[in-house]
């Protein structure tokens, strides 16, 4: 399965939506897509996951290296609609400590 991430942008707030399965067989798409978000200052970004079903290290990775970019560039990343799965991935890793993840509410989706 491959993933496929789409965008909308309102206002200063930048909509990620990804679906599908991110792998090391995958990840070089999400990659390109993710560096080719021009970040300006004050740009809010928010990535929704709840459409993602399955995500190893290398996911992890790329949203690492997305999430650090942004703060560089003085813009803020989200990742909200997590699974329990991912969320705990996120946890293990420790990177839910340093990460912007919103996990106490529903997330509505934004299309």
């Amino acid at each position: 399965m491959d993933v496929a991430i789409h965008f909308k942008e309102l206002d200063n707030k930048l909509y990620g939506f990804i679906e599908g399965e991110i792998d090391t067989f995958t990840a070089s798409g999400l990659r390109e897509e993710l560096e080719a978000v021009k970040i300006k200052e004050g740009l809010e970004i928010e990535l929704n996951l709840s459409k993602v079903n399955y995500m190893d290290s290398t996911g992890l990775g790329i949203f690492v290296a997305f999430y650090k970019r942004a703060l560089r560039e003085n813009g803020k990343v989200k990742l909200v609609g997590l699974s329990n799965r991912l969320q705990r991935l996120f946890e293990i890793t420790g990177l839910s400590d340093l990460m912007d993840i919103e996990t106490d509410k529903k997330v509505e989706l934004r299309k």
